[in-house]
C-alpha cells in the first residue's frame, strides 16, 4: 500500500494536518517493520514520572525537546532534572539534513547541554550503511551546506542530466525540494533504476506554524511512483538504534521517548526497548490518541503528556 491508494492521491499538501500525517504513515505500513509487542499504554504526566523506572532516556528531538527552532516549554528543565539524578539522556533523531557541528549548535542555542557524543542521527546510520559501498555517483536531494563533502554528491536542481548521470540518489534534506525536482527524480528512476538511500525517513517533522514534509515523505512517493524501493536509514529502523547502543552499552532499563508512533514509538519495539509516546507537541498535537494507537496496532508502553 502507498500514498496513491488512500484519500488525496500521492500529495500531501504544504502543511498538513495531524491528521493527515498520520493517514500519510498508515499508507506506507508495509514498509515499515512490523510493530512489536503490545505496551500498557499507561497514561502518566511527564518524563519525570519515569525516572524511578528507567536509567536511560533516548530521546526524540522534534515533538519532544522542541518545535522547529523553539525549546518546549519545560522541556530544557526536565533534561537538566533528569541528568541530575544520575540518569543518561542520548538524542535519537531522524536529523540528515545538518553536518554534527551545526546540529550541536542548535542544542547549544537551546540550552539543552548535549556533548556531540549525546546525540545519534539517521546522517551517522546512513554514513555507516554506506561505508562499504563502491563509491557510485551519487544525486542528493540536499541543502546548500550540507556538508556530504566524503560523500562528493552532486546537488539535484533544475538541470536533468545530473538525475540520469547519478548511479544513486541521497534524500538527506527536503527544505529547498520542489514538486518540479521530485518529477525530473522519478522519471529518471523510471526510465533507469538506481538504488535510493534515505537519511530521514520522517514524513513529516512538527516546525513552529505548522509541519514540513521531510525526506520520508518524497521517498515513499518516488516509490508508488516508479517501483523502486528506497533503502531507510533513521527510525524506525534498527540501525540507528544499533549505534546507540554501541554508545550505551546493553540497553537495560532503556525508554525510548517520541511523538510518533509510525517512528520512534514503533522503533522502540524493533530495538527491544520501552516506549513512550509524547502526545502535547508533535504530530500526534490534537489527535484522538486511543483511535490511532488501535489504528496502527503500535501500542507504547507509556503515554505521557508533555516532557
Amino acid at each position: 500500500m502507498g500514498f496513491g491508494q488512500g484519500a488525496g492521491g500521492n500529495h500531501l499538501k504544504d502543511g498538513p494536518s495531524t491528521g493527515e500525517i498520520f493517514d500519510a504513515y498508515h499508507a506506507v505500513r508495509t514498509r515499515l517493520p512490523p510493530p512489536g509487542r503490545h505496551g500498557a499504554c499507561t497514561p502518566v504526566d511527564t518524563l519525570a514520572d519515569l525516572a524511578d523506572h528507567f536509567d536511560t532516556f533516548l530521546l526524540d528531538a522534534f515533538g519532544v525537546l522542541n518545535v522547529g527552532e523553539t525549546a518546549i516549554p519545560g522541556a530544557r528543565d526536565r533534561v537538566h532534572a533528569l541528568r541530575d539524578a544520575g540518569k543518561r539522556l542520548i538524542i535519537v533523531s531522524n536529523a540528515a539534513g545538518l553536518p554534527h557541528d551545526t546540529l550541536m549548535e542548535k542544542y547549544d542555542r537551546l540550552g539543552f547541554g548535549f556533548t556531540p557524543k549525546d546525540v545519534i542521527t539517521s546522517r551517522m546510520a546512513l554514513l555507516a550503511a554506506l561505508e562499504t559501498d563502491a563509491s557510485p555517483v551519487w544525486g542528493a536531494m540536499a541543502t546548500t551546506g550540507a556538508g556530504l563533502e566524503t560523500l562528493s554528491p552532486t546537488l539535484l536542481r533544475e538541470d536533468t542530466s545530473a538525475y540520469d548521470a547519478a548511479t544513486g540518489f541521497l534524500l538527506i534534506g527536503s527544505a529547498q525540494w520542489t514538486d518540479a525536482r521530485q518529477a525530473m527524480l522519478e522519471a529518471s528512476l523510471r526510465n533507469d533504476p538506481r538504488p535510493v538511500h534515505v537519511g530521514n525517513p520522517d514524513i513529516a517533522a512538527p516546525r513552529e506554524d505548522s509541519p514540513s514534509r521531510e525526506p520520508g515523505y518524497w521517498a515513499h512517493r518516488l516509490a508508488d511512483a516508479t517501483g523502486v524501493e528506497p533503502q531507510f536509514h533513521g527510525k524506525p529502523f534498527r540501525g540507528i538504534y544499533d549505534l546507540a547502543f554501541a554508545r550505551i552499552g546493553a540497553p537495560g532499563r532503556t525508554v525510548m521517548v517520541g511523538d510518533s508512533l509510525h517512528t520512534d514509538i514503533l522503533g522502540a519495539q524493533v530495538a527491544g526497548v520501552a516506549s513512550a509516546l509524547i502526545t502535547s507537541h508533535g504530530i500526534m498535537r490534537d489527535r484522538d490518541i486511543d483511535a490511532a494507537i488501535a489504528i496502527s496496532g503500535i501500542r507504547p508502553d507509556y503515554v505521557v503528556r508533555t516532557t
